[in-house]
């Protein structure tokens, strides 16, 4: 049972990044997913989070109208399409996953409520 990020690089600020998180071992129908940063120095933040459904998001305030975050059932896989990126969005990006038991597409309870996460992926953003 693992979680498996992908998609972390070098780019200049302004530029884009997709990064995946892909579920092996079970599904990620009944959980809600969370992407989580890490910058050196400071806790794991949520950045964003989706339902179960997808039909509830959350973003952190820095990243609204940047970021946007998805998911496909179907391939177990949750997206977090990053755009505009800044200096300070660069960190280790961990996804996370909650199971949602009574299925009422609940968003993360944050970082010590959450039941499993990757191993991360990093992003540096850098001139």
């Amino acid at each position: 049972l693992q979680l498996v990020e992908s998609g972390g690089a070098l780019v200049q600020p302004g530029g884009s990044l997709n990064l995946s998180c892909v579920a092996s071992g079970f599904t990620l129908h009944y959980y809600a997913v969370g992407w989580f940063r890490q910058a050196p120095g400071k806790e794991r933040e949520e950045v964003s989070c989706i339902s179960m459904r997808g039909v509830n998001t959350r973003y952190e305030e820095s990243v609204k109208g940047r970021f946007t975050i998805s998911r496909d059932n179907a391939k177990s896989t949750v997206f977090l399409q990053m755009n505009s990126l800044k200096v300070e969005d660069t960190g280790v990006y961990y996804c996370g996953v909650y199971a949602d038991h009574h299925g009422i597409d609940r968003l993360c309870p944050g970082a010590d409520g959450m039941n499993r996460w990757g191993q991360g992926t990093q992003v540096t953003v850098s001139s």
